[in-house]
């Protein structure tokens, strides 16, 4: 419902016009300030004017992506691959030559030529020599070869100087028990070896690293030999 207040100019009361006041009403000589006043139910509630409060979204976070933690692979030792140690390279070799004694059917000695294949070393006439001195294989024996040089002979050394090669033995070397025809075997197995090397054309014998002139029952060593001495 509307209430209207009707002021005089003069300072005069005031008339309270309500809705439900005549539809006319005069009042003479006197001008009329109209004040117009909701009524209480069209007044806005106190609860109306509060300013609402602002709601605020929270902020969300997006989480981060982990990458998830892969346990590691265990493998059952049945199962692992089997490693393969490495190999450690093989030697370089080459075949040598080195000379036996053979008798024949009508007793007679022969050089019997037997080939070797021996690791490659800086000192190849030491090695040679050695082989020799071990002497023929079984199957060797079988076939009638022979080592004609006295047992527990060593090789004390061995050097070239030009052509000839000296080569020094211990005292073993001077006692063949087969006489003068096993010293000349015996001479001839180291001279043939030897001289196998194309650089080495005699060979000087020494025992214990000196020069002697003979050699058992009046063999010459006193200078370089070859394979025409004999």
């Amino acid at each position: 419902m509307f209430k209207t207040r009707l002021t005089t100019s003069n300072g005069g009361n005031d008339l309270l016009l309500t809705d439900d006041a005549p539809d006319e009403l005069i009042i003479e000589d006197q001008p009329i300030i109209v004040t117009i006043e909701p009524s209480p139910a069209q007044r806005p509630h106190a609860s109306d004017e509060r300013p609402q409060p602002q709601t605020t979204q929270p902020q969300t976070t997006s989480p981060q992506t982990t990458q998830p933690q892969v346990a590691p692979q265990v493998t059952s030792p049945d199962t692992q691959t089997p490693v393969t140690p490495a190999q450690s390279p093989q030697p370089q070799t080459r075949e040598r030559i080195v000379y036996f004694t053979q008798i024949d059917r009508d007793g007679q000695i022969l050089q019997s030529r037997v080939t070797r294949r021996i690791p490659v070393s800086d000192s190849p006439m030491m090695d040679v020599l050695n082989l020799l001195l071990t002497g023929p294989s079984a199957d060797e024996l079988n076939r009638g070869i022979l080592n004609l040089i006295p047992a527990n002979t060593r090789i004390l050394s061995a050097t070239v100087r030009g052509n000839t090669a000296y080569i020094s033995f211990s005292e073993n070397f001077m006692f063949n028990t087969f006489g003068v025809e096993g010293y000349i075997a015996q001479l001839r197995q180291i001279v043939w070896t030897v001289t196998e090397f194309p650089n080495v054309r005699d060979v000087q014998i020494l025992i214990e690293g000196r020069r002697l002139d003979y050699l058992g029952e009046g063999i010459w060593i006193g200078s370089p030999i070859n394979r025409q001495s004999f």
